[in-house]
C-alpha cells in the first residue's frame, strides 16, 4: 500500500483518488470546495484540513487544479506544498498549466532539493473514473520511473515525454488538436443534419471513414446518437467551455513563442469566447454548435433549462 496526499478534488482529483482508494491506497485529499471534499470522503479518501496535514507522513504528493496560478498558489507559502515537502516525497502535478509553471516548478523544487515530475492526463473525466487515463511524464528518467508506479491505479497508458515540463508540453498540443476536432465534428453534424442525413447514420458513416476523430467518438454533439455527448444532457459540462479556453490560449502563448502560427487554434479560441461573452462558459465546449446556426436552434440546447 501507498499513502498519498492529494491537492485538488473536483471533476477529475475525486474520481482519480477513488481509484486508488479502490486499488487500497490511502489518499490524504484537501480542496477548498466543501462539496468536493465531501464527495471524495463518499470514495474513502480522509479529507485533510490543510495542505500540511494532507501531506504529513505521505510518499507522493499530486496537485490536480484548474490554472497555473493554483499550482504555483499551493506550492508556494508558508502553508504550501514546498513548505511541508521532504526529499523522500515525489511531487507529481497532473493540472494542464502554462509550459512557464510547469518549468517554475520544476526548478523550484530542484533548488530545494526536492523530487518533481510533470505528470498531466488526456481522457477526461470518463477516463479519470474508469482508470483509463493517459499520463504524459516530463522530469528525470529516475523520477518518471518512481512515479509510474504510483500512477499504475488511475491509468491506462503512462507514456514519458521527455525532460523536465514535456509532459505538459504534449499535453497542451494534444489539447489543441482536440479542440480543432471538435469544431470538425461540429461542422460536420450540423451541414449533415440540414442536408437531411439521418444523424445516427452520418455518425456511423463518420466512424468508419476519414472523418472520425476521438471527439467526434466521444463529444458528438447531437442528441441521441452517443451516451457520452453532452447534447443528451444539455449541454451540462463534460469539459467546460471556460476550461477549453484556457486550455487552447495555452497552446497559442506556446505558438507566440516559437514563432509557430496556429489559424484553427485561433478559431477555436474564438469559439470558446463566443459562448463565454453569451455567459455559458460553464457549460460544455461542444456547445460551440450554437455558434453556427443563425437562428442558434441547436437540437438539445434549451437556454430556457438552463438558467
Amino acid at each position: 500500500m501507498s499513502s498519498y496526499a492529494w491537492i485538488g478534488l473536483g471533476n477529475m482529483g475525486g474520481p482519480m483518488t477513488a481509484n486508488l482508494v479502490s486499488a487500497g491506497h490511502m489518499v490524504k485529499g484537501f480542496d477548498l470546495n466543501e462539496q468536493a471534499c465531501a464527495a471524495a470522503a463518499q470514495g474513502g479518501v480522509q479529507i485533510a484540513g490543510s495542505i500540511a496535514e494532507a501531506m504529513e507522513g505521505v510518499e507522493a504528493v499530486f496537485t490536480m487544479l484548474p490554472k497555473g496560478q493554483h499550482v504555483r498558489a499551493v506550492y508556494e507559502g508558508e502553508a504550501g506544498i514546498w513548505a511541508h515537502a521532504t526529499d523522500q516525497m515525489l511531487l507529481i502535478d497532473s493540472s494542464t498549466v502554462d509550459i512557464e509553471t510547469s518549468r517554475y516548478i520544476h526548478e523550484g523544487s530542484v533548488q530545494r532539493g526536492l523530487n518533481f515530475v510533470d505528470a498531466p492526463v488526456s481522457g477526461g473525466i470518463s477516463g479519470a473514473a474508469a482508470g483509463t487515463l493517459a499520463f504524459m511524464l516530463g522530469g528525470e528518467e529516475k523520477l518518471m520511473v518512481r512515479a509510474t508506479g504510483y500512477i499504475a491505479p488511475m491509468s491506462g497508458r503512462t507514456i514519458v515525454a521527455g525532460a523536465a515540463s514535456m509532459g505538459i508540453a504534449a499535453k497542451i498540443c494534444n489539447n489543441m488538436m482536440l479542440f480543432i476536432d471538435l469544431m470538425a465534428s461540429a461542422e460536420g453534424s450540423q451541414l449533415a443534419e440540414k442536408l437531411g442525413l439521418d444523424p445516427k447514420v452520418f455518425w456511423e458513416i463518420a466512424s468508419v471513414s476519414s472523418g472520425r476523430s476521438w471527439a467526434q467518438q466521444t463529444w458528438y454533439p447531437v442528441p441521441d446518437v452517443i451516451d457520452t455527448a453532452a447534447a443528451n444532457n444539455n449541454f451540462e459540462a463534460t469539459f467546460r467551455t471556460d476550461l477549453a479556453r484556457k486550455d487552447v490560449g495555452l497552446a497559442l502563448d506556446a505558438g507566440q513563442s516559437t514563432g509557430v502560427r496556429l489559424p484553427a487554434a485561433t478559431l477555436a479560441k474564438d469559439h470558446f469566447d463566443e459562448l463565454i461573452a453569451q455567459g455559458l462558459g460553464d457549460r460544455d465546449c461542444s456547445l460551440i454548435v450554437k455558434n453556427l446556426l443563425p437562428d442558434e436552434s441547436v437540437r438539445g440546447w434549451d437556454p430556457e433549462k438552463a438558467s
